[in-house]
């Protein structure tokens, strides 16, 4: 699959990771399932910001690969609530990779739709907060 060049988008991301090879499978490309615990992070980082607390994830309404990641990448998450509920709200992530620094290029990795509800101590759905 050929590289897409983009530019990374404005604001800071909300996770960086670099992986390493242990995230690899045999042909050499990150595991999916590694991205898409790193996602989970980095979906419920603004979740728990909206809700004040504690969160779960109930639902991966999309997610799509768009380029392998490879070892050595910097990958970065940015992820924002792009919709809200009575308990549970929608987080867009986007996820890019910085590789080859002697010639540096940035393509977009990954794109993804979590849904988190907010919990409280004891596991249990709560609504979210007002926003001040």
């Amino acid at each position: 699959m050929p590289d897409t060049m983009t530019r990374l988008p404005d604001g800071q991301p909300i996770l960086r990771v670099v992986p390493m090879p242990a995230d690899v499978n045999p042909q050499g490309d990150v595991f999916g399932g590694w991205i898409m615990a790193q996602v989970d992070v980095a979906g419920a980082l603004p979740a728990m910001r909206r809700a004040r607390g504690r969160v779960t994830t109930v639902a991966v309404n999309s997610f799509l690969f768009k380029q392998p990641v490879s070892v050595g990448d910097l990958v970065s998450f940015y992820a924002e609530v792009v919709d809200t509920g009575r308990t549970s709200m929608r987080v867009r992530v986007e996820v890019y990779a910085e590789r080859h620094p002697a010639q540096p290029i940035t393509v977009k990795v990954t794109e993804a739709v979590l849904t988190y509800v907010a919990i409280n101590q004891h596991g249990e759905k709560r609504e979210l907060p007002e926003i001040d």
